[in-house]
């Protein structure tokens, strides 16, 4: 790590990377130098590059055809399948933005992206997906036949400031925002990862895991237009440790990326088994799991970095005593500021990390006072009129010098990889009716489990407020609890105290629900021990709901390995999260049991081919 001449500016020691080719160029390199190569492995079959060459172009000929232009903005409404990387490559190849919209999300948020994005179309595999009237629906295997043979037609070539996808994140003032990020800062990215040695020289096999909703997803469509192998990885899947570990044995992955939240439940089932390369981001790495890595010996890679700067920004490998940041990637400057913009130099202090180079996003999409406001003057520029990304993240430095993550500025969190704002919640919450007054704060249910705990005042029920949430927010904005309380605390000046509210473990069992009935069946009794064990709760009853007492998709992970483990059963994921109540889940146990015990295997295995 080196500083310029400001001693200030962390810069990398490599050098940032000279004019980045374009995706969509080394898409066109990899596909002439390796045309039958597997791109893309997905649980709906495969392609070679040969065949993803055609199918993207096909797509966006579609598209062309349906309207869309450069500049314009493309929805993406699919799920984890083939055609998932096919349309994003192909409204690049049309020369418009991509804006994911995962279907999981509810059908009121989806809309308000599409509207709020301004889509000119929508890939969807839906006939009438929840866009507004006029947005061009184009299915991909409808609309867009695959040529029978010959060459693919060429796309567009974008130009560096063009967008290349809108990404929505959760917004404080109670609305997602978009974040538009342009072409060349995707193009510097793959470059300086590969500089850096993130990416190594050889084709790799890349599981892709994000949420295409988390910008960490990016990572993914870089590896293939470089002539890496995308292994998709569907939901089923994903939701099943056991399953995810089989899946990237057979399929010889090399890279994944995961939250450290998520390895945490990869642990054991890749115990003894060949890990491979990890690249975490999302979330800080929590010192635990620093040296458990560490000390394994485990190729991993700690990767920060906002979305507002094209996913990352600083790495380093897990090695080491503890965690840190690490080093900027070629390009990247990294300034400790404090309130007034003045660097922050003693050992230990604590300032602001600002972001500069050429990785900025463009802004915020029809919010210029927002855009204006996270997106500065860079007074540290070598260059005039350049821009720093004000982070909102804390940090400091060691005695070594190295840059260790503190926390937030703002009432900002991460959980699970998703930005959550505290304020998006509470504004749903205190938006429903009945309810007078409404907070929201995370409490660490466990050791490295952080859940969103909401409370409110008002003659309300807490199920039936989660239920509403559940229909309008994505799952990782509702909060696992709702606590009424007489009255939200305050501080002096009449805001409300945030680190007065009570914890919500008090009120997470059902009333009466001490150590559990003992009227249930042995099956039962298992189960809601498993349950209070994952979720810290005293009591649980065959009426109560494993999301009303504060289960997750993590939690719910766990659950599901554990009564595998336990029971010798073999759940899914849907099992749980579909079930109304404890005996509800309870009944579906009993169904797995009666099957009997079946191989873990990846929806994957059966469709491995390429379709050429």
């Amino acid at each position: 790590m080196t500083t310029s001449a400001e001693p200030t500016t962390v810069t990398a020691t490599t050098p940032p990377p000279a004019a980045a080719p374009g995706l969509l160029a080394r898409l066109a390199d990899a596909v002439a130098l390796h045309p039958g190569r597997p791109a893309v492995h997905a649980v709906d079959g495969g392609l070679d590059f040969a065949g993803l060459d055609r199918r993207t172009a096909a797509l966006a000929r579609a598209l062309r055809a349906r309207g869309v232009r450069r500049g314009d903005r493309v929805g993406v409404h699919l799920g984890r399948t083939r055609d998932l990387p096919v349309a994003l490559l192909a409204v690049w190849r049309a020369g418009a933005a991509y804006v994911p919209l995962d279907p999981a999300y509810p059908a009121e948020r989806i809309a308000f992206m599409a509207a709020d994005a301004r889509l000119a179309a929508v890939v969807s595999a839906d006939a009438a997906p929840p866009v507004p009237a006029g947005v061009a629906v184009v299915r991909p295997d409808a609309d867009a036949p695959e040529p029978d043979s010959g060459g693919a037609t060429g796309g567009f070539d974008p130009d560096p400031l063009d967008s290349a996808y809108v990404i929505y994140t959760s917004g404080s003032t109670g609305r997602p925002k978009g974040v538009e990020v342009p072409n060349g800062a995707v193009a510097d990215l793959a470059a300086a990862l590969e500089l850096s040695g993130a990416y190594r020289p050889e084709p790799g096999i890349v599981a892709w895991n994000a949420s295409v909703s988390f910008d960490a997803s990016v990572q993914q469509w870089i590896r293939i237009c470089r002539g890496d192998t995308l292994v998709v990885i569907d939901d089923a899947t994903r939701a099943e440790p056991a399953r995810l570990a089989h899946l990237l044995a057979e399929h010889g992955v090399t890279d994944l990326d995961l939250t450290p939240s998520h390895w945490q439940l990869l642990r054991e089932p890749l115990a003894g088994a060949r890990v491979p390369r990890l690249f975490m981001g999302g979330e800080p790495v929590p010192a635990r799991t620093w040296r458990e890595l560490a000390d394994a010996g485990i190729d991993a890679l700690n990767l920060y970095g906002p979305t507002e700067c094209t996913v990352d920004a600083i790495t380093t490998p897990v090695t080491g005593p503890g965690p840190h940041l690490g080093e900027p990637l070629p390009g990247v400057r990294v300034h400790l500021l404090d309130a007034r913009l003045t660097p922050v130099t003693a050992v230990g202090a604590v300032g602001e990390l600002y972001l500069a180079g050429p990785g900025l996003a463009h802004g915020y999409p029809g919010h210029p006072g927002l855009t204006a406001g996270r997106f500065v003057a860079d007074p540290f520029a070598p260059e005039p009129g350049a821009r720093m990304y004000r982070t909102g993240d804390q940090a400091r430095r060691s005695a070594e010098g190295l840059l260790e993550y503190v926390g937030r500025a703002d009432r900002q969190v991460k959980l699970r990889g998703f930005r959550v704002e505290p304020g998006e919640v509470e504004h749903a919450l205190g938006s429903l009716p009945g309810v007078g007054a409404a907070a929201v704060a995370v409490h660490e249910a466990a050791p490295g489990d952080h859940r969103l705990a909401g409370y409110v005042t008002g003659a309300v029920r807490p199920a039936d407020l989660l239920a509403e949430l559940r229909r309008t927010l994505p799952a990782h904005l509702v909060p696992s609890t709702v606590t009424v309380l007489d009255a939200l605390p305050l501080t002096p000046n009449g805001k409300v105290d945030h680190r007065a509210l009570p914890a919500p473990a008090a009120q997470a069992a059902a009333p009466g629900a001490a150590a559990g009935s003992d009227a249930r069946g042995g099956v039962e009794e298992q189960v809601a021990e498993v349950w209070r064990t994952v979720l810290g709760v005293p009591g649980v009853e065959p009426t109560d709901s494993f999301l009303g007492l504060g289960g997750h998709s993590l939690a719910a992970l766990r659950v599901v390995h554990l009564l595998r483990r336990k029971l010798n059963v073999e759940l899914q994921l849907r099992d749980l999260l579909d079930a109304a109540d404890l005996a509800g889940f309870t009944s579906a146990v009993r169904r797995a049991a009666a099957a009997g015990p079946s191989a873990v295997r990846p929806a994957l295995t059966a469709r491995r081919e390429a379709v050429r």
